[in-house]
C-alpha cells in the first residue's frame, strides 16, 4: 500500500473535540483526511491518532485506557505490515480487524443520529393507535330502551348513595363549641353559692346546646360523688340541690377537683 508524498507530508490541523472512544477518533481522523477506510494508510493514522492524544494530554483532558489500547493496536498493525509476507492470498491483511469494528461502529452511529432526530421530530407528536375490539355476541338478549334507562338510573342512584354526603349534613356536628365539664362544675358551685339552693330542673335553664346540657348533668353527677352536694327530694317530680359543708368550702376558695 502506497501513499501519496505530498498527502504524508501534510500536517492537518483540529479543532479540539470531544470523542465517545478510540473508533469515534479514528473515524474523524478518516473523513478529515478524506481516507478509504477500506485502504487505510495505518502510518498516517497513527502519527495523527498519537498527535490527538498528546494534545488530549496537553489540555489535562483524561486520556483513559481505551484510547491508549487502540494506540498499541495501531502499532501492532504498523509493525505486521512492516514485516515481509510469504503469501498475498495466505495471509490476512493486519488492517481487516480495524476496518470490520470502524464500518460496524459507524453504522450504529448512523443509526443512532437517525433515532435521535426522529426523537426530536416526533417527540410529544405519536400516539399509540387505537386498538381493535372484537364485538362480544355472546349475549344474545335484546332490552327496550326503557328497561335499558331503568337500568342505567337504577345504577345512578347507587352510586349516589356511595358519594359522600354533602357538608350541609355535617351542621350541628362538626365545628360544635367544646363545653367543659370542669367549668360548668366552677359555675354550678358559684351559683349555689350566691342562692344556697336551686331547684334540679332550673339548673338546665340558659343551656343552649345539647352539648351544654350534657357538660352541666356530668358535672352534678361529679360533685355529687365527691359529696359537695346534696340532693332533697320535693314533690316527687323535682330535686333541690343544696352545698354540703365541705362543697361551700371548696366554693368560696376555689375548685381544684379533688
Amino acid at each position: 500500500m502506497t501513499v501519496d508524498a505530498s498527502r504524508a507530508k501534510e500536517r492537518p490541523s483540529f479543532k479540539l473535540e470531544c470523542f465517545e472512544g478510540p473508533l469515534d477518533l479514528l473515524l474523524a481522523l478518516i473523513a478529515k483526511n478524506k481516507i478509504n477506510i477500506y485502504d487505510i494508510p495505518i502510518a498516517l493514522l497513527l502519527e495523527q491518532y498519537l498527535e490527538k492524544l498528546d494534545d488530549m494530554k496537553r489540555m489535562d483532558l483524561d486520556v483513559t485506557s481505551e484510547f491508549l489500547a487502540m494506540a498499541a493496536h495501531l502499532i501492532y498493525i504498523k509493525s505486521q505490515m512492516l514485516l515481509p509476507r510469504h503469501s498475498e492470498e495466505d495471509e490476512e491483511d493486519p488492517r481487516e480487524r480495524l476496518v470490520r469494528m470502524l464500518v460496524e461502529y459507524k453504522r450504529y452511529r448512523e443509526i443512532v443520529a437517525q433515532l435521535s432526530e426522529r426523537l426530536r421530530i416526533g417527540s410529544n407528536r405519536y400516539a399509540k393507535p387505537p386498538d381493535t375490539v372484537e364485538p362480544d355476541e355472546s349475549y344474545r338478549l335484546t332490552h327496550s330502551p326503557s328497561e335499558l334507562k331503568d337500568a342505567y338510573l337504577a345504577v345512578l342512584g347507587r352510586t349516589k348513595r356511595r358519594l359522600p354526603p354533602p357538608i350541609s349534613s355535617f351542621h350541628g356536628i362538626v365545628g360544635r363549641t367544646v363545653v367543659s365539664v370542669g367549668g360548668k362544675v366552677v359555675e354550678l358551685l358559684r351559683r349555689l353559692l350566691r342562692q344556697r339552693r336551686l331547684r334540679y330542673r332550673t339548673v338546665f335553664s340558659g343551656a343552649r346546646s345539647r352539648s351544654e346540657v350534657v357538660a352541666i348533668f356530668l358535672a352534678v353527677l361529679e360533685l355529687a360523688k365527691l359529696r359537695r352536694i346534696r340532693f332533697t327530694e320535693m314533690d316527687g317530680e323535682d330535686y333541690l340541690l343544696e352545698l354540703t359543708e365541705n362543697g361551700g368550702k371548696v366554693a368560696a376558695d376555689g375548685f381544684d377537683g379533688a
